[in-house]
């Protein structure tokens, strides 16, 4: 039987009082589950601190961001290189993720995804599989968008997070992504950012076009481990300003099997176009599935249709 709530959060925090002595520990042996074990009790991942993820970072030459609550510590790796177009709609930007986060058993978790051109896409899946870390999916984001880009999605498990990054880093250098760079964080030109606040009932962020980020109600695990939101299991809206109110908007939606026909109908039914529906785990529980979408208009309406959408699917409070 899978805990409840309560149980998890009372796990969570033994797990987390005994989180620094684990850490200064992460040499010996892990500790040895069943795979029964593992699904029936999924570990909370550990809070760590900036300094634990510095040679992860040197790794994969950049800086990340170690979320407030000190669990998932992610990096971004844009695709400024590219001149990214969609239906004809320019100043696109796509980026690469790693995110990483420490568990009880001394192991570490590395969730992501690589952005691939059509001539990129069979390098980055070589050096993916030389250095043992899985792909979870192949797919694409966006509609008739030029140049073709491919997202694969990664995971793997290990002992030295140093190895995840390096693995990272090798796909990541089958592309031509550029180094780091601060990302555009000014408000869109033309976007009534507060108007479209309202209409989805959440605050956006100003990231290289106007973001939202919404995690669903239920724990998330994926090979006995819970996998938090901020590993990549999110709903996610991105608005591209075509100024005078208008945007392209895209984005996923993470749903279970019976909210995916309720979220295309309302979709649809706004006008926003489907792009895609897949999986981007093997292993996760409970079984999630993600739909891509695509649409250019007025963007308070069409922000209006994202949360008719948000609320056909199990969100967490405030989402």
């Amino acid at each position: 039987m899978k805990p409840n709530r309560r149980t998890l959060r009372a796990s969570r925090r033994g797990f987390l009082v005994a989180g620094g002595a684990l850490a200064a520990t992460l040499g010996e042996a892990p500790v040895a589950h069943t795979l029964a074990e593992l699904r029936d009790t999924p570990q909370c991942p550990l809070v760590t601190q900036p300094a634990d993820w510095r040679p992860v970072a040197d790794e994969l030459g950049g800086v990340g961001d170690l979320g407030a609550d000190g669990i998932v510590y992610r990096m971004t790796f844009p695709r400024y290189d590219l001149n990214l177009s969609a239906h004809g709609v320019g100043g696109l930007v796509e980026a690469s993720y790693a995110a990483f986060a420490r568990y009880p058993d001394g192991r570490t978790m590395l969730m992501g995804d690589v952005v691939a051109t059509e001539g990129e896409l069979q390098r980055v899946t070589d050096a993916l599989q030389a250095h043992n870390l899985e792909q979870t999916a192949i797919h694409k984001h966006l509609p008739a968008h030029r140049p073709p880009l491919w997202w694969t999605h990664v995971h793997g498990v290990s002992a030295d997070p140093v190895s995840l990054a390096r693995a990272m880093r090798a796909g990541l250098d089958a592309t031509a992504t550029p180094g780091p760079r601060e990302p555009d964080t000014a408000p869109p030109a033309g976007l009534d950012t507060a108007a479209i606040d309202a209409a989805l009932g959440a605050r956006g962020r100003s990231e290289d076009g106007y973001r939202f980020s919404f995690a669903r109600k239920e724990t998330v695990s994926d090979d006995g481990r819970v996998v938090p939101a901020a590993m990549g299991v999110t709903t996610a809206v991105t608005f591209f300003s075509l100024g005078g109110g208008r945007a392209a908007v895209t984005g996923d939606f993470v749903m279970i099997a019976d909210e995916v026909q309720r979220v295309i109908k309302v979709l649809r039914h706004g006008g926003i176009g489907v792009v895609e529906l897949h999986n981007h785990f093997l292993d996760d529980h409970p079984r999630l599935f993600y739909l891509h979408f695509w649409a250019v208009g007025e963007a308070v309406p069409l922000a209006r249709t994202l949360r008719a959408a948000k609320a056909a699917t199990n969100l967490a409070a405030g989402a």
